[in-house]
């Protein structure tokens, strides 16, 4: 992978907490317009590894570079303004505003207008047309004037999703994007995921390996805060260290996620 396919790297990323090594020497690379998948155990170090490429935690060691840029001192507003978006950070959904107000927030934050609710209703309006855009790349286009509270969980997630998409990141991470849905909303948001990741990168922390197998192109595993493995999942899925992290009914999950 050359400099100009890699839109994230880290080197000898490392983060201790009290003499506790949550992250360890993780080198990642994310190429450039990927669906990159972040797996392993519980306690692995995933969600640290996120804190810390959003600067919501301060690395002990080691770089982080976003488009050649070394970012590694800067701050989390700064590092949004990049177009390095955590869905969480701008996706807490109101829940008594409705799906379209919901997205026009988000887009007023983009045009830093986050706090201007005294505006009138009219002049908000002209973010109508591209908070409806919006709405029909997550398919809720129809549910645009229900409040947020009537959506089912996972027409909830599709909502964080395009008011994460309102922020227009360069590169969207995903915080367990699937976390507690059926069958049913796991696959509308995997859809949705591989939808909107036609013409951006995506990083995200993902436990459901079915979800994994069918849509990243590259896989780390991280076991104990390092990385054990990475690649495709055909590769990572044989790699016997990985199927041994993987123990028990994990395991399975893991070799079955076809």
């Amino acid at each position: 992978m050359t400099a100009t396919d890699t839109i994230l790297e880290t080197r000898a990323l490392t983060k201790e907490f009290k003499g506790f090594v949550a992250v360890s020497q993780v080198n990642l690379r994310v190429r450039r317009g990927s669906i990159h998948a972040l797996i392993g155990p519980n306690g692995a170090g995933k969600t640290t590894c996120f804190n810390l490429l959003t600067k919501f935690l301060t690395p002990t060691s080691g770089q982080i570079l976003f488009d050649g840029h070394d970012i590694t001192g800067e701050s989390p507003a700064r590092i949004a303004r990049r177009g390095v978006i955590r869905s969480f950070q701008i996706s807490a959904v109101f829940p008594h505003l409705t799906v379209l107000e919901n997205v026009r927030v988000a887009l007023q934050r983009q045009l830093h207008n986050s706090f201007h609710f005294w505006r009138s209703e009219r002049s908000l309006s002209a973010l109508d047309g591209r908070a409806m855009a919006l709405l029909r790349e997550v398919d809720l286009e129809k549910y645009a004037g229900l409040t947020a509270v009537e959506l089912s969980y996972g027409r909830k997630r599709a909502l964080e999703i395009a008011t994460t998409l309102a922020m227009n990141p360069t590169l969207m991470l995903l915080d367990e994007p699937t976390q507690g849905m059926g069958l049913e909303d796991v696959d509308r948001i995997r859809q949705l995921i591989k939808k909107v990741a036609a013409d951006r990168t995506v990083l995200m922390v993902e436990h459901n390996m079915s979800v994994v197998a069918s849509i990243a192109d590259t896989i780390t595993v991280l076991q104990r805060g390092a990385t054990l493995a990475e690649g495709p999942y055909e590769q990572v899925s044989k790699n016997p260290a990985v199927i041994e992290a993987y123990m028990g009914s994990t395991q399975t999950e893991l070799q079955g996620a076809h």
